[in-house]
């Protein structure tokens, strides 16, 4: 049993609701039936006088409006996960014969000695020629397929949307509003790099969204990128006359792709354009610490003493599981290192750009006006180090089914005090200098002895018996503060422009003890944006201050489009 006053919160104009939000459309339809694009505020944003002109940006041969088709070796990498089956299903039924071609000294028995296998069928039977004329024509008929598939693979670009058509039995054709953009990324397997290519993912506003490019040149992929940027920050792309794009024959794309990645993974990830450098540098050292100073090697380490008394007490099949568990952790701390490694976070002209990744290198733009909640949070084992972490909500585009872990959430994986001031200045640049004191000095490291915090109150210190002093709120001009933790101490900053509406939930000890928890409805994601044991009148005062505060952030707010 509950009371939950959340159903009577004050909802803002402009801005889709937290329904709206959980049950996005497709991406063939972004914008909602109010017509208003996300981040806005309604009719006054639509009233608003036009500013001067804007000078055209000159854009590349991509964003024409003309269907253009994919890099020309998209076919090989698309297709190469059935090539490695078929690979493995030949080293599977021929792995005695190659033992015996390649490996004679690893086996005592002699020459022909090893059991008969589809080799020896083919040869017995004179049926060599016609079993390599059938892999022949399977790999012809597997190769046309793919080439098939990239020509009806084609991308347009035009003044308003991206629109992807695919499919040769089955047709899908997908299209993202440019002013419903969330983000760029742009990705670089590792056998990518090595072509010289990289993917594409345009992020939407909804549920299965995103628009993915794969593959493109990574020139042509970071022209691409810019350009839909450009568009969507308001600025017109001027004409060009020259169609470079399809002019070249399929070979010299194609070499010209393999020699830029080679020369790529020689000169490592060109951030050329993320003017100025990366404003973090993290040292390897630390990485590699913060990741052994984790919950996941408190994990290990219990599982570890935990076999040690199962086995101690008889009980000695528990060994078996002592090499998958140590091979299983130690792919994850690899994982994570690897991805931490190269890391750079810079502001752009669109946004703030963030790249990390050794193996796969990720490039993401995250455009202003697209960030709903920032979270900075420090584990108990970083405390004597002074290192944090800050993580965002955003809208990811992805399909409802997708469980995994959101892998741009974390805009700064390790990071000391200063590091995260610099990060959370291109992030929320909007906060005014006696905002970062609440941020900084009664948030991020509070409580202070003037804390001007609304905290837990005497009565209810049960409720929070270790952070009653630390759990607290802040309403400011421009965002909600929720500080919360004692061993896991975090902020969460909720930019009001974002905030879709403000609730209140009371149960039953809630309200024995005359108390409520505050809830800031954004895009969910990995910051929480609740904050419980609160004094419930002084929450009821925060829920109508709120809800008149954001109505006028949301009013007087034009990140959703900002070219100047």
């Amino acid at each position: 049993m509950s009371d939950d006053r959340s159903a009577g919160s004050a909802e803002f104009p402009g801005e889709p609701g937290p329904a709206d939000a959980a049950t996005g459309p497709d991406a063939d339809v972004l914008t909602p039936a109010s017509g208003v694009p996300e981040g806005t505020a309604g009719p006054e944003a639509a009233e608003a006088p036009a500013g001067p002109p804007r000078r055209p940006v000159v854009r590349s041969p991509y964003s024409d409006g003309e269907w253009h088709r994919l890099h020309p070796l998209t076919p090989v990498l698309r297709g190469g996960l059935s090539l490695v089956v078929i690979v493995g299903l030949l080293v599977a039924n021929l792995r005695e014969r190659l033992i015996e071609w390649f490996f004679p000294a690893f086996t005592d028995l002699p020459p022909g000695a090893l059991p008969p296998d589809p080799v020896d069928f083919l040869f017995a039977n004179n049926l060599l020629l016609i079993a390599g004329g059938i892999a022949l024509v399977v790999v012809l008929v597997l190769l046309g397929i793919f080439r098939l598939s990239w020509r009806f693979h084609t991308l347009r670009i035009g003044d308003d949307d991206v629109e992807v058509r695919s499919g040769v039995l089955f047709r899908t054709h997908r299209r993202a509003p440019l002013d419903r953009v969330q983000g760029v990324n742009l990705t670089r397997p590792m056998v990518a790099r090595l072509l010289g290519l990289a993917k594409l993912e345009v992020v939407g506003a909804g549920l299965d969204a995103n628009v993915k490019l794969e593959y493109l040149s990574g020139k042509d992929a970071e022209a691409i990128r810019g350009d839909i940027l450009r568009l969507a920050s308001g600025r017109r792309l001027a004409e060009t006359g020259a169609r470079t794009a399809g002019r070249s024959s399929v070979a010299r794309q194609a070499a010209q792709a393999v020699g830029a990645g080679l020369q790529g993974l020689v000169d490592g990830e060109d951030l050329s354009d993320a003017e100025p450098e990366s404003i973090v540098r993290i040292p390897i050292g630390r990485l590699v610490a913060s990741r052994v100073l984790s919950g996941s090697t408190l994990v290990l380490i219990a599982l570890v003493v935990g076999i040690v008394v199962a086995a101690s007490v008889s009980t000695l099949w528990v060994l078996f599981t002592v090499v998958p568990m140590f091979l299983a952790f130690g792919a994850y701390y690899v994982r994570s290192i690897a991805r931490g490694l190269r890391y750079s976070i810079a502001p752009t002209s669109d946004g703030v750009r963030v790249t990390f990744g050794l193996f796969t290198t990720v490039s993401e733009i995250v455009p202003p006006g697209r960030v709903h909640a920032i979270e900075v949070r420090q584990p108990l084992l970083w405390r004597p180090f002074g290192w944090w972490s800050v993580s965002l909500n955003r809208l990811s585009g992805r399909a409802s089914s997708d469980t995994s872990s959101d892998q741009f959430a974390a805009v700064l994986p390790i990071g000391t005090r200063a590091d995260v001031e610099r990060v959370l200045r291109i992030l929320a640049p909007s906060l005014s200098s006696a905002e970062w004191t609440l941020v900084f000095r009664d948030g991020i490291l509070g409580p202070v002895d003037d804390d001007p915090y609304v905290t837990t109150p005497a009565r209810a210190r049960l409720l929070r018996p270790l952070s009653w002093r630390r759990n607290g709120v802040r309403l400011t001009d421009d965002a909600l503060l929720l500080r919360r933790g004692f061993v896991w101490r975090s902020l969460t900053v909720i930019p009001l422009a974002r905030l879709q509406s403000i609730g209140l939930h009371q149960g039953p000890l809630a309200r024995a003890l005359r108390t409520a928890t505050v809830t800031g409805h954004v895009i969910a994601g990995t910051a929480q944006t609740a904050i419980g044991a609160i004094d419930r009148d002084d929450a009821v005062r925060l829920f109508e201050q709120t809800a008149l505060t954001t109505v006028a952030a949301a009013a007087g707010d034009r990140s959703h489009r900002w070219a100047g």
